[in-house]
C-alpha cells in the first residue's frame, strides 16, 4: 500500500524503489495506492523518475482484468466495455483521485439501470445511468454546505488540506491550520483573519458536522479532523 509509506522527505519510497536499479539486482518492486495519480500528487521527481507507471486508467483496468478469476475487483468490466470503463475512469480522475470511486460510480450505475429496467425490457448500463451515478456521489449535503460556506471558512478547509499534506496525517491542531490559512491569505492577497475569527470559523465548520472538533479549552491546540473524505473536500472546492 505505497500511500502509507510516504513521509516528508519520502526517504523510505526513495531507497525501496532504488533497490531494484542496482547494478546485479534482480529485486522486483509492485506497490500499488488508492490513488491514481499518486506519483503526480505526492511524489518527488526523484521518487517518481524511478516508477514504471500504467499509462492510461485503461491500462490500469487490463492488469487488475488478469486477477479478475482470482479476486473479481473489477466485477464492472463483464458489464462495460473497455471505451466505457476509460470514460468513466477519466471521469472519476478529473473529480477524484480515488481508484475506488470508480467502482463505486461503476455499481451504483448497474444499480440504477436494473431498478429503472424492471418494468421494461432489460437494457446495458448508459452513460445517463453514470451521470446519475456521479450526481448522486458528489451531490451530498455536506458537499453543498462546502459551496455554500464564507470564503475564510472555505480557505479554512484548504489550509486543513494542507497541512495533512505536509504532516502526512489526518489530523491537526488549530494553530497548525491557522499558519497554513495564513499563507494561502498572503497567496490571494487577502486579509488574514484573527484568532477570534478562527475559532469561530472552526466553531461553524464544526457545528455544520464537516468538523470534528476536540471538546476541550486548549483553543489553538485543540485537534480537529475532516468528517468528510479529502476527495469530498477538493471536489467541493474546484472550479466549475
Amino acid at each position: 500500500q505505497l500511500d502509507l509509506l510516504w513521509t516528508r522527505k519520502q526517504n523510505v519510497m526513495y531507497n525501496l524503489f532504488d533497490w531494484p536499479t542496482q547494478k546485479h539486482s534482480k529485486l522486483i518492486i509492485l506497490a500499488i495506492a488508492n490513488t491514481m495519480d499518486l506519483p503526480e500528487r505526492i511524489m518527488m521527481n526523484r521518487v517518481a523518475s524511478r516508477l514504471v507507471c500504467p499509462s492510461s486508467f485503461v491500462a490500469m483496468l487490463e492488469s487488475k482484468n488478469r486477477l479478475n478469476t482470482v479476486v473479481g475487483v473489477f466485477f464492472c468490466l463483464l458489464i462495460l466495455a473497455k471505451l466505457f470503463s476509460q470514460l468513466v475512469g477519466n471521469i472519476v480522475a478529473a473529480l477524484s483521485g480515488d481508484a475506488r470511486r470508480c467502482l463505486d460510480i461503476c455499481r451504483r450505475a448497474t444499480e440504477i439501470c436494473e431498478f429503472s429496467s424492471q418494468k421494461r425490457t432489460p437494457e446495458i448500463v448508459r452513460m445517463a445511468h453514470v451521470t446519475e451515478a456521479i450526481d448522486e456521489m458528489f451531490s451530498s449535503p455536506y458537499i453543498k454546505a462546502i459551496r455554500n460556506a464564507s470564503l475564510h471558512e472555505q480557505i479554512f478547509l484548504k489550509a486543513i488540506l494542507a497541512e495533512f499534506r505536509r504532516a502526512g496525517v489526518e489530523e491537526a491542531t488549530v494553530q497548525q491550520v491557522y499558519h497554513q490559512h495564513v499563507v494561502l491569505c498572503r497567496i490571494e492577497g487577502m486579509q488574514s483573519p484573527t484568532i477570534s475569527e478562527i475559532m469561530a470559523i472552526c466553531s461553524r465548520l464544526g457545528a455544520c458536522r464537516l468538523l470534528l472538533v476536540e471538546s476541550s479549552n486548549k483553543y489553538l491546540h485543540m485537534r480537529v479532523r475532516l468528517n468528510i473524505s479529502q476527495d469530498d473536500v477538493m471536489y467541493a472546492l474546484r472550479d466549475e
